[in-house]
């Protein structure tokens, strides 16, 4: 059974203690959230299953008496790598093995190159681990599309489509992909880097660094997704013309020509939701999931998945290409009275 540390009880982090106790993966034995409105509170009074413990919500790590009590860290606070620096450091220099759903982590030598030089370093000298993951960034639209190529040779070129119907994705999510705001609010906020798709370049550089398509050029861009009609969401009607939500490309250019393109749309209501990767290959693949993946749900267990695989690696700073796979387990064929559960094949 793991002992976790879950910093971060935004909705995320609430999913993600439920699901770490629901799932049989660990116990979540201490919590952190700077929000003075959680302090001081007990993880029942913010969640609906909590577990066999029941801590006080502390508000910084040092309040923590010993963090050698845990076998792992989930961070769920912040998209940017830079923010996250110091919890990181505090974590590895207690040789933790850390997970967290910074979209930067996922591939940080994008933006990042000294700082994950830095700890990576730092891990490998305390036999610490750290691991940047998710729906997406993390799995859709960078581990699926490499996994993928297994069966394929000679690759030459990726497209890679994420459409969301961001109708039943939590508020937090709809107001960061700009929901409700007119078009000049969302260019204010686009120019203000507070509103876009954080990790669709990391995306982007870990394919092309795990298939040997690194671009020589790569660009993003980013325009809001307009209501034609009025569209009702959480928040009340969102009239023609304003953004419902966002449209987000980046591509990767290799000797005048593209290799690597990814496309990303969320919007309130946005029809035929699926995700897609095509690929130029021998044989070339083309895979869609149908309605898409549930990013709320799909991020929590991924997470949690990868807890026991982290913790198996050897130290240093990880991606999702240098963890032994990760997988789900069911809950209906765990051993029962001492004995396996029947095969389904047998």
């Amino acid at each position: 059974m793991i002992r976790v540390l879950q910093l971060g009880l935004g909705p995320l982090g609430r999913m993600i203690v439920e699901q770490i106790h629901r799932s049989g993966t660990g116990i979540v034995a201490a919590a952190i959230d700077p929000d003075s409105m959680m302090r001081g509170k007990r993880l029942s009074d913010v969640t609906t299953d909590y577990g066999p413990v029941n801590p006080t919500i502390l508000g910084t790590i040092e309040e923590i008496d010993s963090e050698s009590a845990f076998d792992a860290a989930i961070v769920s606070t912040s998209s940017s790598l830079a923010a996250c620096r110091p919890t990181f450091e505090r974590l590895l220099a207690r040789g933790m093995a850390v997970v967290s759903t910074c979209e930067e982590l996922l591939f940080p030598w994008l933006r990042h190159r000294d700082l994950a030089g830095e700890l990576d370093d730092l891990a490998r000298s305390t036999g610490g681990r750290l691991l940047g993951t998710g729906v997406n960034p993390g799995f859709l639209m960078d581990t699926l599309p490499v996994a993928a190529t297994a069966v394929c040779a000679n690759v030459r070129g990726v497209l890679i489509e994420r459409v969301q119907d961001a109708t039943t994705r939590r508020i937090p999510f709809q107001k960061k992909i700009g929901a409700g705001l007119t078009p000049a609010e969302f260019s204010r906020r686009v120019a203000d880097q507070s509103l876009r798709h954080v990790g669709l370049g990391e995306s982007l550089h870990f394919v092309a660094h795990y298939l040997g398509l690194k671009p020589d050029a790569w660009s993003e861009s980013i325009e809001p997704v307009l209501a034609e009609k009025p569209v009702a969401w959480t928040m009340g009607t969102i009239p023609p013309g304003n953004a419902i939500g966002v449209h987000q490309s980046a591509q990767g250019m290799r000797n005048g020509r593209e290799v690597i393109r990814l496309e990303f749309i969320a919007a309130i209501g946005q029809p035929d939701p699926h995700d897609r990767v095509r690929i130029d290959a021998e044989p070339p693949i083309d895979l869609v999931l149908r309605g898409g993946v549930h990013g709320d749900l799909a991020t929590v267990n991924i997470v949690v998945n990868a807890l026991p695989c982290l913790i198996d690696a050897a130290p240093g700073l990880h991606t999702m290409a240098t963890i032994r796979p990760v997988h789900a387990r069911s809950l209906t064929n765990r051993p029962v009275g001492g004995r396996p559960a029947a095969h389904i094949l047998s």
